[in-house]
């Protein structure tokens, strides 16, 4: 009988935090090294790394054996914290996996968290550590260690007496098997999953995805399609009260034109947008046609959209997963038409290309590969909203016409 050698190797962060004038001590230990004929495991810690903006602190030593980290810092006053990464190396022959991880607050299972302290292990492009986790031999995974008495907190978030925390971090890795899965690193935003992605996007690292980068989704009877990057950046405008948030942060819109249906059925834009038969086609048809990974990551977002001469004299807010795109988000145009514009901004994708509206073939998009005519959610006068033509202008039309269907949507 064959048999399957199983090997273990536990990883310790113990940490002790008193408040105030606290010692925080945190040790990490990794323990294995065993060779099995011609094979060797082999699993060590090496190159410590404090990153930028901690406090300061002891540096973090590894021991002898490159077993084990320690360090110790004193975290005095609210928005302190101490974050560093380490290279786990696996330096054997043998591919390990995590067989289990284990978070613990002075020897219990970590269910909350105190109010004034933040804690997290992980990788160091925020990806959380998990269950079969491979690493495989002759790789490095870097966790990232970080430890803060939290910035924004209330009077009575605060502890009324000295604290000490121990939280204690393992994980387990055993032989790697048939269950083993690469750690869902941030790669490329045409090949990765949808979990990979909004994990990434979540912790703030998407370096590796660019405006513009595009991905097929799949949305049943409506076929495939393309998502296309269309902003990244947060400026501070987009803090401003009243701002809509549709044109900042991790946005993604349809590329192409996914089907065609009218704003409304009879020729009306009273209420605008968000009364509009087409905003509850969107929120419920074409978003329940994406894949339920992708909608995991979409977020609610704050939408402003422009009255309209025959409206009334306040712009209209909404909450949406999906919606459809200003004028001002496409072109950066600030016609008095559009009474809302000056509560958005351009999306990055269309600023980098420098559209106006005078310099437009770039916001064509297709649907079966013919350039096709899309809707905006801009009410105007005359009964209408604003689409973009099949050149790339944008024109104006009643609202019971048929036009194209592409919405706009934010991951966080």
């Amino acid at each position: 009988m064959q048999r399957r050698y199983l090997f273990t190797v536990l990883v310790i962060l113990l940490l002790s935090i008193s408040l105030g004038y606290a010692l925080l001590t945190t040790n990490l230990n990794i323990v294995g090294t065993t060779v099995v004929k011609d094979n060797k495991w082999d699993i060590y810690f090496d190159n410590v790394q404090v990153r930028t903006g901690s406090v300061t602190a002891s540096t973090p030593a590894i021991d002898t054996n490159k077993t084990t980290v320690s360090y110790s810092v004193t975290l005095n006053l609210p928005g302190d914290y101490f974050e560093f990464t380490v290279d786990a190396k696996n330096a054997g022959t043998i591919d390990g996996m995590i067989f289990a991880v284990s978070s613990k607050l002075n020897g219990t299972e970590i269910t909350t968290l105190p109010n004034y302290l933040e804690y997290s292990v992980t990788y160091s492009d925020g990806i959380a550590i998990q269950n079969n986790h491979l690493l495989e031999a002759g790789k490095t995974e870097t966790y990232k260690v970080r430890v803060g008495y939290k910035k924004d907190i209330t009077k009575d978030d605060l502890p009324s007496t000295e604290q000490t925390l121990n939280l204690t971090f393992s994980v387990t890795y055993v032989q790697a098997d048939e269950n083993a899965v690469k750690p869902g690193h941030p790669e490329s935003f045409s090949t990765d999953s949808w979990s990979t992605i909004i994990s990434a996007v979540k912790s703030g690292n998407t370096s590796v995805y660019n405006v513009g980068d595009t991905k097929t989704v799949d949305m049943g009877e409506f076929g495939a399609h393309t998502l296309r990057i269309a902003n990244t950046s947060t400026p501070v405008e987009c803090s401003t009260e009243g701002f809509s948030q549709t044109a900042c942060g991790f946005v993604l819109e349809f590329a192409d034109v996914i089907t065609t249906h009218n704003m409304n059925s009879t020729s009306t834009n009273a209420g605008g947008w968000p009364v509009s038969e087409m905003r509850t086609y969107v929120n419920t048809d074409i978003y329940n046609a994406l894949p339920t990974e992708l909608k995991n990551g979409i977020i609610d977002t704050t939408v402003l959209s422009g009255h309209g001469s025959t409206t009334g004299e306040t712009n209209f807010t909404s909450t949406d997963k999906l919606y459809l795109l200003s004028r001002r988000e496409v072109w950066d145009y600030t016609g008095e038409s559009d009474t809302a514009q000056g509560q958005t901004r351009q999306l990055d994708y269309y600023a980098d290309l420098n559209v106006t509206p005078s310099n437009y073939s770039s916001v064509i998009k297709q649907k079966n590969g013919v350039s096709s005519s899309w809707w905006l959610r801009t009410a105007i006068s005359n009964n209408g909203f604003t689409y973009v033509n099949g050149s790339g202008s944008f024109s104006f039309t009643y609202a019971y016409d048929v036009t194209g269907v592409s919405p706009a949507f934010r991951l966080g």
